[in-house]
């Protein structure tokens, strides 16, 4: 077995406080440590960062994941798309942080160390507790260098997304950085407070949030589809020549999406299927009792498609049981 101290010195990647881009070298692809915090043996928590420079001044995409800790499937859409990019032909700069939260991952948790949401902290605060020191730390050491961003995010544990994204479609560019990820779903969803995305909007960096299918897992079908659609924004803007791939069938654009919780608890079973269309009165789940008996059935408050649902069968008073969107 290989000593992990000589597989850390042989990946080569110098560990930094502060990225800057135009330390990078042109034309290579470059791999960083970047020292956030330290725990609470002492010992620094370092997340992975990964910079392609062409040899061409442009734009910079950056790209992250895992902001939650069980969110998984953009790991690999940003380790495959490094892989696939030609930095000899690269006009701007590529930025990847296949993980942001990092003791999440550890653990397989989707909250932060004290328990909080780190997608509901950003930007965070330098004198803040845990997760805002680590938030403010992230966003101000190399979420600071993007021109664009897209934050790949799953669903949570006990419930499957469909391949959909959260957008302001009221902004023409990210309209267009949206429409051109061949996302099964746009939701017009403008930035949050507290979102890695609301973050990056309020520091002028054009942002959009891909959904990209379950957590705990690896799915070739979505991440797939999510390298096409960062392939099709890096060539609209002039960042590479690859061309641009159409969606095999346009997108379903909402105006607005909202959850159905159930008001007692139970075993439930939704029946629709994520990216199918429900009619207005139509029954969308059951609720037996630990017996078997029918509790109650739930219908489709009016006509929308299945966003995202729960798959756990183990519901409480209050839980979540689909996310309706409103074309």
């Amino acid at each position: 077995m290989e000593d992990p101290l000589l597989l850390l010195s042989n990946n080569q990647a110098a560990i930094i406080r502060d990225l800057n881009i135009q330390e990078a070298p042109k034309g290579k692809i470059t791999r960083y440590w970047l020292y956030l915090v330290t725990d609470g043996m002492g010992m620094p928590i370092n997340v992975p960062v990964i910079v392609a420079r062409g040899l061409e001044d442009g734009p910079t995409l950056g790209l992250t994941a895992a902001v939650h800790g069980n969110e998984l499937n953009g790991i690999p859409v940003i380790q495959r798309l490094f892989k696939q990019v030609n930095t000899s032909k690269l006009k701007g700069t590529i930025v990847g942080v296949p993980v942001v939260n990092i003791p999440a991952l550890l653990r397989s948790t989707r909250q932060f160390i004290d328990d909080v949401d780190l997608n509901h902290v950003m930007p965070g605060k330098a004198n803040g507790n845990v997760s805002q020191v680590y938030a403010y730390r992230l966003v101000n050491s190399v979420i600071k260098e993007f021109d664009y961003l897209i934050d790949l995010h799953t669903a949570s544990v006990g419930r499957v997304n469909s391949y959909y994204i959260r957008v302001d479609m009221d902004n023409p560019t990210t309209r267009k950085m949206a429409l051109l990820q061949n996302a099964q779903i746009i939701v017009h969803n403008p930035p949050l407070d507290g979102t890695l995305r609301g973050a990056a909007d309020d520091m002028g960096i054009n942002a959009i949030t891909l959904e990209v299918g379950d957590p705990n897992t690896f799915q070739k079908g979505v991440i797939r589809s999510s390298l096409t659609g960062i392939h099709n924004l890096l060539n609209y803007m002039g960042m590479t020549q690859t061309g641009i791939e159409a969606p095999l069938q346009e997108p379903y654009i909402c105006k607005t999406s909202y959850w159905i919780y159930a008001d007692q608890g139970g075993i439930l079973s939704v029946h629709p299927e994520v990216a199918t269309f429900v009619k207005k009165g139509s029954v969308i789940a059951t609720l037996r009792n630990i017996f078997g008996d029918l509790l109650k059935e739930y219908y489709a408050p009016e006509d929308g498609i299945v966003i995202g649902k729960s798959v756990n069968p183990i519901n409480q008073t209050g839980g979540r049981i689909l996310h309706l969107g409103i074309l």
